[in-house]
């Protein structure tokens, strides 16, 4: 949404000269990780295996949303010391308000939960946040406030360089000694909750060093100059809300039953005696959250040039899921030289029908041909391709249509980011973002095989017509290969609309 608003408001910008501006952060004490949790139920469990592989981290893929879920709260309910938890969005529906639940809970048993949400998704939300944030146990700060609290878009209008900048951060520590970081924001799309569409995603859960540096990042974005504390903007929304009772309410409702009954028994997700960790090496980047105020154009407080760099250039292949996917000129002229070295490039991406951001595709749409014709190979997902796998794997699954989410890419089945980074402009120079680097040739090796197999099962391969000017959409069926000239499951008036952004200078903003 933050896109949406960017680009309708770039237009009429230079001609507001109104500003809503935040003062300095006041009335906020610093606080720190606490890594004293050695006795903790969870050090207990956890210190053992670690010390076992001295020097590892384990890493194990949360790929299947309901397990993701499961992660979240029981390493919630094992907490005995703290909770760190870092999103873009928390909405404020089944999922949201279950997990909220969850860190109520430990708070409620003594457990000290620090919450940083970015404020552009908070809407609505200020009656629950004011009632964490009252909980002697909780405390909840606000990443680059909305100054303007009931109509959103208008902080955009009045301040718009500050608040196009947004925290795209997602992590969630317990006690100083397990992490999980990944593409997943807190809402019934991301756990395959509700009847809506849901997002293919992808998370890691780790142990290991580097939670510590999970933790350090955590630390930098809660003390830095954006975040601010919750109270003096969300208590002048009114009453608060008796969380208590919205909880029991959203329990009662029989979508949260039958969601809850579902992943009851994904207590292996966090039993580190039975699930598979793979023990390698690995470290966090983020970007400095200096990058929110500093409109300078300094590189070393970026991610993305320190990310290029630990991954290292691919000298085989380089697999690329990203749901947007904007490499600009730049990005665009390195994926085809490398494609025309010999690297073999592939990427999956959303589709017009898919994407749940279409103004995207402006900035996709017209790199197509010129990837194409270097030999990159390009998928677009389908919207309902993977709706059967998932119906035969959870009989209660219901979601009309599917979205891709992950943000992840693996170099030479050496190396694989798993992160909240996309491949566009916006995460490059505008959000902040943070992920994993792991030399893990498991995830990276999985990550190929599902371009061998799953993925041109899901998607449409994207390919150059007979002219080589116009492309086609391949659909592989039962049936065989069905050949679309124009994109899939979309209308006139969609297409129409990217043609018409793809000629605007808005590509710095997606």
């Amino acid at each position: 949404m933050c896109r949406v608003y960017s680009c309708l408001l770039v237009v009429v910008i230079a001609a507001v000269t109104g500003c809503a501006t935040l003062p300095p952060p006041a009335d906020r004490t610093p606080t720190f990780a606490l890594s004293d949790t050695a006795s903790t139920r969870l050090g207990r469990a956890v210190n053992p295996v670690v010390d076992a592989h001295a020097g590892k981290i384990g890493v194990y893929s949360l790929a299947d949303p309901r397990d993701a879920f499961a992660a979240r709260v029981l390493l919630a309910g094992a907490a005995e010391s703290s909770l760190d938890v870092q999103y873009y969005i928390w909405n404020g529906d089944q999922v949201g308000y279950l997990m909220f639940e969850a860190i109520w809970q430990a708070a409620q048993r003594g457990v000290r939960v620090r919450v940083l949400l970015d404020d552009h998704n908070t809407g609505g939300l200020d009656p629950t946040l004011a009632a964490l944030d009252a909980h002697p146990n909780i405390e909840v700060r606000l990443y680059n406030p909305m100054v303007e609290r009931n109509v959103r878009a208008f902080n955009f209008i009045t301040d718009f360089r500050r608040a196009n900048r947004r925290m795209h951060n997602k992590s969630f520590t317990a006690d100083h000694l397990v992490s999980i970081v990944g593409g997943r924001n807190i809402g019934d799309e991301y756990f395959g909750a509700g009847s809506g569409a849901i997002f293919v995603d992808m998370d890691v859960l780790t142990v290991g060093p580097v939670v510590g540096e999970v933790a350090t990042e955590f630390d930098l974005y809660w003390n830095s100059a954006s975040a601010y504390a919750a109270a003096p903007f969300v208590e002048s929304s009114g009453a608060r809300l008796d969380l208590e009772a919205k909880f029991a309410s959203i329990r009662a409702d029989p979508a949260s039953r039958a969601y809850i009954d579902a992943v009851k028994d994904r207590a292996y997700v966090v039993d580190l005696r039975n699930i598979d960790l793979e023990w390698t090496t690995g470290r966090a980047v983020y970007d400095d959250p200096a990058k929110t105020l500093d409109y300078s154009g300094r590189t070393d407080i970026l991610l993305f040039p320190s990310l290029l760099r630990a991954m290292g250039r691919p000298d085989k292949s380089f697999d690329l899921i990203s749901p947007y996917l904007v490499p600009g000129d730049g990005g665009t002229e390195a994926l085809v030289a490398l494609a025309q070295e010999g690297v073999r490039i592939r990427i999956l991406t959303n589709s017009l029908a898919s994407s749940d951001e279409g103004v995207v595709q402006a900035g996709y749409a017209k790199r197509r041909v010129d990837l194409l014709r270097a030999g990159v190979v390009l998928y677009e997902l389908r919207p309902d391709a993977i709706q059967d796998a998932l119906k035969r794997k959870h009989s209660s699954w219901s979601s009309a249509s599917t979205g891709l989410h992950a943000k992840t890419f693996a170099v030479d089945r050496r190396r694989v980011f798993v992160g909240s980074f996309n491949f566009d402009q916006r995460s490059a120079h505008i959000n902040t973002e943070m992920g994993l680097i792991l030399d893990s040739p498991t995830l990276s090796t999985k990550l190929s095989q599902a371009f061998d197999t799953v993925i041109p099962k899901v998607s449409y391969e994207v390919r150059l017509g007979p002219t080589g000017q116009s492309i086609e959409w391949i659909e592989r069926t039962d049936q065989g290969e069905v050949r679309h000239l124009v994109e899939p499951g979309t209308t006139w008036y969609q297409r129409m609309a990217v043609e018409i952004l793809a000629i605007m200078p808005i590509e710095w903003l997606l």
